[in-house]
């Protein structure tokens, strides 16, 4: 229950949305700017996995993170 003698917070202004970026675009998604090199295109892991027997998702998802593991490891040696 709210009690009258205290104030209430006042909302700020409405923060701007940031659009979110397109499918296939920015550095992951293999468009880059000008001089940049641009990543080797790959499917994602997951765009067939509904035509897939469940009992092949768990490798699925398994192979990903393996394969984000090592991506990640790299950061350190950077």
């Amino acid at each position: 229950m709210s009690h009258p003698d205290r104030p209430r917070p006042v909302p700020g202004p409405a923060r701007p949305s940031v659009p979110a970026p397109a499918v296939g675009t920015g550095p992951a998604g293999g468009s880059a700017a000008a001089g940049d090199p641009v990543p080797a295109q790959r499917p994602a892991p997951f765009h067939d996995l509904a035509e897939r027997p469940v009992a092949e998702h768990v490798g699925v998802f398994e192979a990903e993170h393996d394969r984000l593991r090592r991506e990640l490891s790299t950061i350190d040696q950077l």
